[in-house]
């Protein structure tokens, strides 16, 4: 699907060809600033032949303490230079220079990060900054490729020197060394890029967060002892142990259902979890975008390849996660209501998703912007999360799920949770709608979901909307709101009713429809992820109209759940051969339990591996699924360690609000879908659910 990410990425790739540069004069200018020698050495041949009277600060009437101590510790520094000190050699030792491949897209040049840091002498440490350097400002050049380049260059002085003194040393060593008088903007040095090895002091927040984990891991470690030790029969487990118990919850999580049930559709686990598993890609590729690859011009050779096609249009799978939703939201809430002669309890029905969704979210809100600059260190990771200033004005749109509106999203991938619980807060309206007008309802909710289309294609249409459009605010219009994502979950909810009301009948299909089906659901497939390769692979997107965009953008949004519902039915009806056994595989059941932690901890662990590195990257399609599989393994990890400590204790009191009529059964069995949330991504124990009067019980576990 065309994105914000996607449509920036192709505007900016074409930006930076159109901008080759063709004059001699440009590369010569280039040639000159290579000669330069290492900046290190340079900013040690200044300080070593200068007297501490050129060191005055002439234009400051009254220099601080901080400035004389800054002054008095570079003339002890280029004491110790000069003589040969080793921790002196260390500090000019750990600068970076002006980036080796400049033309193929490096701009970093990372120095040696620990090597500054760890520089102690008497009262003298070490700071790690950033020089950036814009060579078009620098070097006066209009309209070049240097005129998008914006050089990092590690940088090493005395901790005591503050970025705005330095300032005023780089500006006099590169207009000595260039002969030019530069504008204050062509080379600076920003407070914000600079770390020394002292750690930042917790803020209340951060030492919460460690607190909350703290008591929750003492709780599970208590309480996992008890189960350990002290329970003989497990079938007489009391269920506050259970509820805490990490043996409990992971016998649970790994529990694997052989025995096939014809109220089970298996096959949503393995369609959840490929869905996950390339929202993780997807955000993967996004992350090293970000990171200081030396060959970031390689990009445009590379969208040009059928490959890119999953990570451009990898957005597909949250229409396939929408489309469950509203399938599962009104297949189960339907059958529960026939169960209880049309009566639905909304505000538990409410209760119990908010008990489920909110407690993890919360928390990731808390381990996002406190933890990240607690957990990791390296040249790329001052100020800890990334979007923690978002955070800081719209945390609270998050918790009241309306942050896909807002201007500054906290945690972008929650977006989604956004839309989807909005979807659900509407949803009782469309099933009591159904459940008493039946077809009329349901073509009802056929003809809002082409109005909602039709709003999607207007929208584009009159926007003027364009792969080249940077215009974010259109780019949002197009993307988060919850109108342009409702058609994929009003599809699944009107798959839902179909299966509801053709509940145990068989349909007797020819090989003729089968295939048929198959061949139509492979090409809308396929077409929605390489319809654009041709435009892509001939290298002029530009070249697509508003009308031919438009579309591609609708008609795909409605094609691809569809696509997913006809395998869902040939699954269910016994045609789905090969896709059927490997979707249906019960390998799949843990992974789809455990599918809302990963979902909300992968941006952690990507954001962390991205900002540790200490070195240049290169990126290519075999980096990434390197470091994919990483991700994905720590995220594993990190998401088991935190369903144990918070998803599944603090999801499991919802059984204490369930009025209680009949025995509790076995956790891996108690559950009362009519409650459940439908969320495609934390909704496993939903497609657990067996229709029998044993899984009426009201006792319900955070996992199936």
């Amino acid at each position: 699907m065309v994105n914000i990410g996607s449509i920036i990425l192709l505007s900016g790739l074409a930006l930076i060809t159109a901008l080759e540069p063709k004059d001699t004069s440009v590369l010569q200018e280039f040639q000159r600033l290579k000669e330069l020698k290492p900046l290190g050495i340079e900013f040690a041949d200044y300080f070593k032949n200068v007297s501490l009277d050129e060191l005055s600060l002439s234009d400051s009437l009254l220099p601080t303490a901080d400035d004389l101590q800054c002054l008095s510790d570079m003339a002890q520094f280029m004491l110790a230079f000069t003589s040969g000190q080793y921790w002196a050699l260390k500090m000019i030792d750990s600068w970076g220079t002006i980036p080796s491949g400049i033309f193929t897209g490096n701009v970093y040049d990372l120095g040696n990060f620990d090597e500054c840091i760890n520089i102690k002498k008497d009262t003298i440490r070490g700071k790690y900054c950033f020089l950036e350097v814009s060579p078009s400002k620098a070097l006066g050049i209009e309209n070049s490729l240097a005129g998008i380049l914006k050089m990092k260059i590690a940088a090493c002085f005395p901790a005591s020197c503050s970025a705005t003194l330095m300032n005023k040393f780089v500006e006099q060593i590169f207009q000595r060394i260039l002969n030019v008088s530069l504008p204050s903007t062509a080379m600076s040095i920003n407070e914000d890029t600079c770390q020394t090895n002292e750690s930042e002091p917790w803020s209340g927040l951060t030492i919460l967060t460690v607190v909350i984990l703290s008591v929750m891991g003492f709780v599970v470690a208590v309480f996992t002892l008890y189960d350990c030790f002290l329970v003989k029969n497990q079938e007489e487990i009391s269920p506050v142990v259970k509820l805490f118990s990490a043996r409990a919850n992971s016998r649970a999580l790994f529990h694997v259902e052989i025995k096939s049930n014809p109220n089970v559709i298996e096959c949503l686990h393995g369609i959840r979890c490929m869905s996950l598993v390339w929202v993780v890609f997807l955000h993967q590729y996004a992350s090293l975008f970000h990171s200081p690859n030396i060959n970031r011009f390689s990009i445009i050779s590379w969208l040009q390849k059928p490959f890119t096609g999953f990570f451009l249009h990898g957005t597909f799978s949250v229409d396939s996660f929408f489309f469950i939703g509203g399938l599962l939201v009104a297949l189960i809430s339907l059958r529960s209501m026939e169960r209880n002669k049309g009566k639905l309890n909304v505000p538990l029905m409410y209760l119990h998703r908010l008990i489920r969704i909110v407690p993890i979210l919360a928390m990731a809100l808390l381990v996002y912007n406190q933890l990240i600059g607690v957990l990791g260190d390296g040249p790329l990771f001052k100020g800890g999360y990334n979007g923690k200033a978002s955070c800081e004005k719209s945390w609270y749109l998050t918790l009241l799920f309306v942050v896909n509106y807002a201007n500054d999203m906290c945690l972008d991938h929650t977006w989604y949770l956004a839309v989807d619980m909005q979807l659900f807060l509407i949803s009782p309206i469309l099933l009591f709608a159904l459940y008493k007008w039946g077809k009329k309802a349901a073509a009802g909710i056929f003809v809002l979901m082409v109005l909602l289309s039709g709003c999607l294609f207007a929208t584009m249409m009159v926007n003027n909307y364009s792969i080249t459009n940077l215009d974010l605010s259109l780019q949002k219009q197009m993307y988060f709101y919850t109108h342009t994502h409702a058609a994929p979950w009003l599809i699944g909810f009107l798959f839902g009713y179909f299966l509801y009301v053709t509940k145990g009948k068989k349909f007797q299909l020819s090989w003729v429809a089968v295939w048929s089906g198959w061949i139509l659901c492979l090409a809308m497939l396929f077409t929605s992820i390489f319809a654009l390769y041709p435009i892509r692979d001939a290298g002029t997107p530009w070249l697509m109209t508003t009308l031919e965009l438009s579309f591609y953008y609708t008609l795909t949004r409605v094609g691809w759940p569809m696509a997913i519902g006809w395998v869902v039915f040939a699954c269910m009806q016994g045609y789905g051969g090969l896709a059927n056994s490997f979707l249906s595989s019960p390998l799949w059941q843990p992974l789809s339990k455990l599918s809302y932690s990963v979902y909300m901890w992968h941006s952690f662990i990507q954001e962390i591996n991205q900002r540790i590195r200490r070195t240049n990257t290169y990126f290519s399609d075999y980096q990434v699924m390197l470091d994919f599989w990483s991700s994905l393994g720590f995220t594993v990890l990190f998401s088991y360690l935190l369903y144990l400590l918070i998803e599944a204790p603090i999801g499991g009191l919802d059984f204490l609000v369930r009025p209680q009529k009949n025995k509790p059964v076995e956790v891996v069995q108690t559950m009362n879908p009519e409650q459940l949330p439908e969320n495609p991504i934390d909704d496993d124990d939903l497609i657990k659910q067996k229709e029998t009067e044993e899984t009426q019980s009201n006792l319900q576990t955070p996992a199936d």
